[in-house]
């Protein structure tokens, strides 16, 4: 069977029909003698600034000489960008003969894996026969119940927690941090950013259960925003009398930056090399800025309200608020009636786009949600709603859903595996 067949096929295994559980993966991983056990892995949940966290824990390793495995989601444009090994992501043939051999050991008359516990297991393969230093693993949804959890964690970090994925997670912000604190393991330190009052107390509440060292940003945050570099794209952080060079944008990635300075000092990793790091990364769709034909496009993957917010925040303070057009599309499970409200004040033109996948939200839904004080087009596909968005303004921001940013971001002149 050839690779996007294959993947065609085990992309339908979603839904309550599929899932075999933590328990059953388990087991499945004694199996291979449990490969999850060989890895010294930084486990990332959150609901935003997960992947920047994962990012920027990455770079850092690399840049001490480490070989680092990451596992990220979703994928932008093609399945092989979620498991990587120092920035190079796994070929189409590893990936698809570990699959397949993870398959092979599937129950024929028992549950069925979903499409994430296919890919969390080859992972752990890949990154053990490759024999890792460090893996940073980013958890897929929530985390007591999620695949990667299965891990032995050497520490974890915890990004901003906000309302999304409701209807899984639940609808409190203490709700949701339950489901992130559930990755906490005895002993196993926490380095947590800045989160609501509610949050904090359920991730503090859980290390004390655990016995495990918390270390909360706010506390003592080493790095302050001195600089935006809005033509090469980067911030310079101050810490103490040094500036550093940070290869992420973004509203909260002074933040990010301080958490994973605390985590790498924890590591010994000195500060020269996570300086070093810190230049150095890079994260798609995170405020990603590409030059094109004498225009800027910027692809951000926010795709809640909290993300949205985080958006406009950090436009503000650009050249070119309210002079950008919006390209977006939606995933219909996502409060983007909010997220709209939101941006509508801060864009001269919205350009609504089709997705054109079985989760995304129809134009006419998103319609009847646009705020009557914003100038709202409407178009069935990503293309067409950046061919129009580019006519009339200098600068145009994608922003909505990492599948709108994939759809659109090889455009812009990304690598494409």
């Amino acid at each position: 069977m050839t690779f996007n067949a294959f993947f065609s096929e085990i992309l339908q295994r979603k839904g309550p029909a599929y899932g075999i559980g933590l328990e059953r993966m388990q087991a499945l991983l004694k199996r291979w003698e449990n490969p999850e056990k060989n890895i010294k892995t930084i486990h990332v949940a959150g609901t935003n600034g997960k992947g920047s966290l994962c990012y920027l824990c990455s770079s850092v390793l690399q840049a001490a000489g480490y070989k680092t495995g990451l596992f990220i989601s979703p994928h932008l444009s093609s399945v092989c960008e979620r498991i990587s090994i120092n920035g190079q992501h796994i070929s189409r043939a590893m990936l698809l003969r570990l699959c397949q051999e993870v398959l092979s050991y599937e129950e024929q008359n028992g549950p069925k894996m979903n499409f994430f516990e296919i890919l969390t297991l080859a992972a752990f393969l890949y990154f053990s026969r490759k024999k890792v230093d460090f893996l940073v693993l980013e958890t897929g949804l929530g985390g007591r119940k999620d695949p990667t959890n299965v891990c032995a964690a050497c520490m974890v970090l915890v990004g901003g927690i906000g309302l999304d994925h409701c209807q899984v997670l639940g609808n409190t912000l203490s709700a949701i941090a339950q489901e992130k604190a559930g990755i906490i393991k005895d002993q196993t330190p926490v380095f947590a950013t800045n989160l609501p009052p509610e949050a904090l107390a359920v991730l503090q509440t859980r290390a004390n259960k655990c016995h495990a060292p918390f270390f909360y940003e706010k506390d003592a945050r080493p790095f302050s925003l001195e600089k935006i570099d809005w033509k090469k794209g980067f911030l310079l952080l101050r810490k103490n009398k040094a500036l550093w060079r940070l290869g992420l944008l973004g509203e909260n990635q002074a933040e990010n930056a301080s958490v994973v300075y605390r985590a790498m000092r924890f590591l010994a990793v000195p500060d020269s090399l996570i300086k070093k790091g810190f230049a150095q990364a890079k994260a798609p769709a995170r405020f990603e800025m590409f030059y094109r034909q004498g225009k800027l496009f910027i692809i951000d993957g926010a795709h809640n309200p909290q993300a949205a917010q985080g958006l406009v925040d950090f436009l503000k303070k650009s050249p070119f608020c309210q002079k950008a057009n919006l390209v977006c599309g939606f995933m219909q499970d996502k409060d983007f009636g909010q997220m709209l409200r939101i941006w509508a004040p801060h864009f001269k033109e919205i350009f609504v786009a089709q997705l054109g996948t079985e989760r995304s939200a129809e134009t006419e839904l998103v319609r009847k949600v646009m705020p009557a004080s914003a100038k709202a087009f409407y178009f069935s596909s990503p293309v067409r709603a950046l061919d129009e968005a580019q006519k009339t303004a200098e600068v145009v921001v994608v922003s909505g859903s990492f599948y709108l940013a994939g759809a659109l971001r090889t455009r812009m002149g990304a690598r494409k595996d």
